[in-house]
């Protein structure tokens, strides 16, 4: 099956400057995505999506292919991820490539390996769904949050204030690093039902401040030293 990798990389970030290609643990965060998708060798192509000379040149140097900058719709702040991903598609068919797949990679997602994806990619041809996301257990139970009203703390959910945590079911929340999709001829990629990649804790860090991209760079060291 032919696939791509698709690497949704803007120019600007308000709340980290440059975040993309900002310097984490030794080179530009968006290159750990790049090497992933290049190292698992599933991809026909690894290309970037991004709307800026600089990052498309870092892409470059890195070994993916910037074939087009990104269009003045989709580089706005309310363009959607489907949007680009919908533009990538479309450009490429436009150029006689088509894909059956296509996987999704966020440019700071350096907890992303060639060993992630080539799992993801298995469970996507063996399960039947329409595309596979990376999922994290919550390290708390929802069941068992508290709310605020008037000042006092209440649990939202009563019923489950004697429950023990071994007890509730699992909740998972999505890791915010890939998503690997069947491409439907018509270059859509809607999806029914999503297949699971459980990702440990340890392995996924929501990258927003600073604070989050210090512990990010801490999580990342401590799993490459186990």
């Amino acid at each position: 099956m032919s696939a791509i990798a698709v690497i949704t990389a803007r120019g600007g970030s308000k709340r980290i400057p440059k975040k993309n290609i900002r310097d984490f643990c030794g080179k530009p965060i968006i290159i750990y995505s790049i090497e992933a998708a290049l190292g698992s060798g599933i991809f026909d192509e690894v290309m970037v999506s991004t709307d800026s000379e600089e990052i498309a040149e870092i892409a470059k140097s890195a070994g993916a292919a910037v074939p087009f900058l990104r269009s003045e719709k989709t580089s706005g702040d309310f363009a959607t991820t489907a949007d680009v991903l919908t533009e990538v598609l479309t450009e490429y068919a436009s150029a006689g490539r088509t894909f059956e797949e296509m996987c999704c990679i966020y440019p700071t997602a350096p907890f992303v390996t060639s060993e992630k994806l080539l799992k993801a990619h298995e469970i996507l041809l063996g399960s039947g769904a329409d595309a596979v996301m990376p999922v994290v257990r919550f390290g708390f139970p929802p069941q068992r949050a508290n709310i605020i009203r008037n000042g006092i703390l209440e649990y939202q959910y009563p019923q489950f204030r004697t429950a023990r945590s071994q007890d509730l079911e699992a909740v998972y929340h999505d890791c915010g690093q890939f998503y690997f999709y069947k491409v439907k001829k018509d270059l859509t990629f809607s999806v029914d039902k999503y297949a699971p990649l459980i990702v440990p804790e340890t392995e996924v860090q929501d990258i927003d401040n600073e604070s989050d991209w210090i512990i990010a760079e801490m999580k990342y060291k401590m799993m490459n030293r186990s």
